[in-house]
């Protein structure tokens, strides 16, 4: 689960119990029609805990994400519960922001704060709970949420506050008390993580048509990130005060372009505020902000290009949710359903929008670029989002998003200082967060599944070029030594085997390419996470330059910049999943693999403190499922020839770490990757190796599901005699055919069809327990 290399955290460890999940399997028979997903949405669900969500307003893979933020005076090391700036334990609002991400592991953004105010005075500071300023305190019986959609009463002023957003653009709505004075605090100080001396430059410029621009460029978890906006109003402002409320020495180095006669006002600073003033009025005052990367033109182009008032937005953006979330339709109890959808919408949030209408866009070399024929994308929190989130959207947004996200991948390669691909990326500029190069399955995964509409000899040269970038991360020593050296190079031990994993998706692209040279090269070094496997104890494990593993060794110790990332040996000793097989017998045979997988579950915890690590949440035994390098490992039984394991583990995880409720999630959602797990499992199949173009079957969670697929094509899953009770698989058919095997193939679902379980009380010994029965590995197959 991602977060920032430096390591801020806090926290105790947090587990999270889902037992209504599976209990909710018992209730009423299911409605014979398959009613829609986007009523079932519940966006409050992983606004508490550690599920780091924001139930505020956003489009499909919007630019702005319009939502109220709870806290944000934290300091670094404790800004970790309100990554998404809201916290639903929380009993204030400090003000509606523009940017958030949805379940990060780290955070930043929450750019341009609005509050409404009401009265003769204005306070221009937030203030605190105790003695709040331009704060409200608020109740969440009155606050409203679906999506595209967020409203809240605030008792303060006694606003009632609404929002909804489009593409680049956030609306607001605001219901003052009748007969007293309307105001508005725009406040450029405030933002997620205040990182000492954050704001680098902030600017106000009041136009005469009424329309407020402004920028600011941050210092944060994003070094040097320049947001432009434009907002405008459907009131006229009766008053106003541009406010610099630092007297230090101005900042001398980015400025944008003068206004010069164009502003009526202008303020440029550090901390700057706004109080705009608006009478009385008669009727809920209208806020239309639009963000770019860009200019201040290019936020007004913005403005321009969504059109219409907060009825017309609103309506526009349900639209579009009910288009992307009925690529999902789900026939299941309604707890289950709602997790479910919910965990589909939180999948449809990013990688977000990041080029202007025009299709303009910042870049990491911080120069202005223009995206021709697609939609540059951002927000790539690549180490997480390669596993199940960019997968799920190959089926359920496979044009439209897929290709535009390898576009945007690639174009941000080419203009990369470093020439590679983005590792943790977010407004265009590197975070370096994180570890491997895993944009490089991404690519390999959409190529190999037949998504086009990008050049993929290029992309083939930009993952070859990531892979071979010598200076980032131990490559050098990797690709001349066979594994990362943990005497040169932290978390070496992860490092080796997430390279080796990224090395095999370039074979096997490269391959389909018929590039047999660059192929022949890659498969060899998707064999190195062999390197640090220690055959004798059963681990992976770090390796000194000497070729000697270190010690002393606990496979237990959860420790950051050691061994292994956000992680220990528990949970990476399974991470190869391009060759399972191969890894069982360095285990000795399935039996050995399999015992070693109930011990991960069974493990006993009760003297094992790991409260020191923020990431690791959601605890059975060692398998950890708040965090991403487990996320595979209750499917690894069907490579041992051990389904129905894998059907007992999974209802297991399911009913343990989701529920339908604040603190539904145990971890992070990390953009969508905590969400698309649950997506994929509740549909009864997995993808474990993205890049072989299978899908591990599992078991279904829901009673029936439609894939509506971009083709035109739908594939229908069914679960016959779907209950609490019955657990496991009895059968299963593809179009009516038995199915003797444990695996989907990409082109088997991308056909339309139906897969139909038969569930049972009683679990099935021999069905997927021959070799031929199992998921894709390297060492044993060469299916294409």
């Amino acid at each position: 689960m991602s977060n920032d290399q430096q390591r801020n955290r806090v926290g105790p460890v947090r587990a999270g119990a889902a037992a209504l999940a599976l209990a909710a399997l018992t209730a009423a028979p299911v409605a014979a029609q398959i009613a829609d997903t986007i009523g079932a949405v519940d966006p409050f669900i992983g606004t508490g805990g550690e599920g780091h969500t924001f139930p505020g307003a956003v489009a499909p893979f919007g630019m702005v994400q319009l939502s109220p933020d709870t806290d944000t005076a934290c300091v670094i090391r404790d800004c970790y519960a309100h990554a998404a700036g809201y916290r639903h334990d929380d009993p204030t609002i400090e003000g509606f922001s523009h940017t958030h991400f949805s379940g990060a592991g780290h955070s930043d953004l929450g750019d341009i704060l609005v509050m409404p105010v009401s009265g003769a005075t204005v306070p221009l500071d937030p203030g605190t709970v105790a003695a709040p300023g331009y704060r409200s305190r608020f109740s969440h019986a009155s606050e409203e949420a679906s999506p595209g959609y967020y409203a809240v009463t605030l008792d303060g002023p006694k606003v009632r506050a609404e929002l909804t957003a489009g593409t680049r653009v956030g609306v607001h709505r605001y219901a003052f008390p009748a007969g007293q004075p309307a105001h508005l605090v725009l406040d450029l100080r405030s933002s997620l993580y205040n990182y000492p001396a954050k704001i680098l430059w902030s600017g106000l410029h009041l136009r005469p048509d009424g329309t407020l621009t402004g920028f600011r460029e941050t210092r944060g978890w994003a070094p040097g990130r320049k947001l432009f906006f434009a907002m405008r109003f459907s009131a006229p402002l009766t008053g106003h005060a541009l406010l610099d409320r630092d007297k230090d020495v101005p900042y001398k180095g980015f400025a944008p372009p003068g206004q010069g006669n164009d502003s009526l006002a202008e303020k440029l600073g550090r901390a700057l505020e706004a109080r705009l003033d608006f009478g009385t009025l008669d009727r809920p005052l209208e806020v239309k902000l639009a963000l770019s990367g860009v200019d201040e033109a290019g936020a007004i182009a913005n403005l321009e290009a969504e059109p219409g008032d907060f009825d017309a937005v609103r309506t526009r953006t349900r639209a579009a949710w009910g288009e992307a979330l009925g690529a999902v339709a789900l026939e299941a109890p309604a707890p289950m359903k709602t997790m479910v959808a919910t965990a589909l919408y939180h999948s449809l949030i990013a990688p977000s929008v990041w080029s202007d209408a025009d299709g303009r866009w910042r870049g990491p070399d911080d120069q202005v670029h223009r995206a021709e024929g697609y939609t540059q994308r951002s927000t790539f929190s690549l180490w997480d989002t390669f596993r199940a989130e960019h997968p799920l959207l190959t089926l359920v947004q496979p044009d439209r998003t897929t290709s535009d996200v390898v576009n945007s991948l690639l174009a941000s390669q080419r203009v990369s200082p470093h020439g590679i691909l983005p590792v943790w990326q977010f407004a265009g500029r590197e975070t370096w967060t994180m570890i491997g190069y895993h944009a490089v399955p991404v690519i390999a995964d959409a190529y190999l599944k037949g998504i086009g509409g990008f050049d993929a000899n290029a992309a083939l040269d930009a993952m070859v070029a990531s892979a071979s970038y010598a200076p980032y991360g131990g490559l050098g020593a990797y690709m001349s030594g066979g594994y990362v050296p943990i005497d040169r190079e932290p978390e070496a031990a992860s490092k080796t085997v997430e390279y080796a994993y990224d090395d095999w998706t370039i074979a096997r692209m490269a391959r389909a390419l018929g590039r047999t040279d660059i192929a022949a090269r890659f498969d060899r070094r998707a064999t190195f996470w062999r390197n640090s496997f220690d055959v004798k104890t059963g681990w992976l494990r770090a390796r000194r330059s000497d070729g000697t593993f270190r010690t002393p060794f606990d496979p237990t110790a959860i420790n950051y910049g050691s061994d292994y990332t956000e992680g220990n040996a528990w949970q990476y000793s399974w991470f190869m999943p391009q060759d399972q097989a191969g890894l069982f017998r360095l285990l000795g045979g399935d039996a050995r693999a399999i015992r070693k997988l109930d011990a991960m579950f069974d493990y006993d915890m009760s003297k094992l403190d790991y409260s020191h690590a923020e990431d690791i949440a959601g605890l059975i035994g060692q398998y950890i499922h708040g965090n991403e390098p487990s996320h595979h490992v209750a499917y690894l039984y069907s490579y041992a020839g051990a389904p129905w394991r894998t059907q007992e583990r999974l209802a297991q995880i399911v009913a343990s770490q989701y529920k339908p409720t604040p603190d539904g999630l145990s971890g992070n959602d990390d953009l969508g990757q905590m969400s698309a797990w649950l997506v994929f499992t509740a549909l009864g199949f997995y993808p474990v190796a993205p890049g072989s173009n299978e899908y591990v079957i599992g078991r279904p969670f829901v009673a029936r599901a439609r894939l509506r697929l971009g083709n035109g094509r739908v594939f229908d899953v069914h679960a016959d005699h779907f209950s609490e009770a019955n657990r496991y698989v009895g059968a299963v058919t593809l179009n009516g055919k038995p199915l003797g095997r444990t695996f989907l193939r990409d082109a088997e679902i991308r056909a339309g069809g139906t897969l139909r379980f038969t569930m049972t009380d009683k679990p099935d010994k021999h069905w997927g327990r021959a070799t031929a029965a199992r998921p894709y590995s390297l060492s044993t197959a060469q299916r294409q």
